[in-house]
């Protein structure tokens, strides 16, 4: 089933632009970007997450009395 959409003539021109090659067409060409995005989305949130659990350990390691010192010589 297709539809039409409605796109700003600049997005159409950098959808040209993008194709992999001549004859491919923008619903081809979308399906492998929104792959592109979910990945990317999914490898963010993975490293948000990894980040949440890192930051007490961080935190612990960084914020004590001996690098403090340090920081002052």
């Amino acid at each position: 089933m297709n539809t039409t959409i409605q796109l700003d003539k600049s997005i159409v021109e950098s959808l040209k632009n993008s194709k992999e090659y001549p004859r491919q067409t923008y619903g081809e060409l979308l399906k492998k970007m929104i792959k592109v995005f979910m990945s990317v989305k999914k490898k963010n949130q993975y490293d948000e997450f990894l980040h949440k659990i890192q930051q007490p350990l961080m935190k612990e390691l960084w914020d004590n009395k001996e690098d403090e010192v340090w920081e002052n010589v």
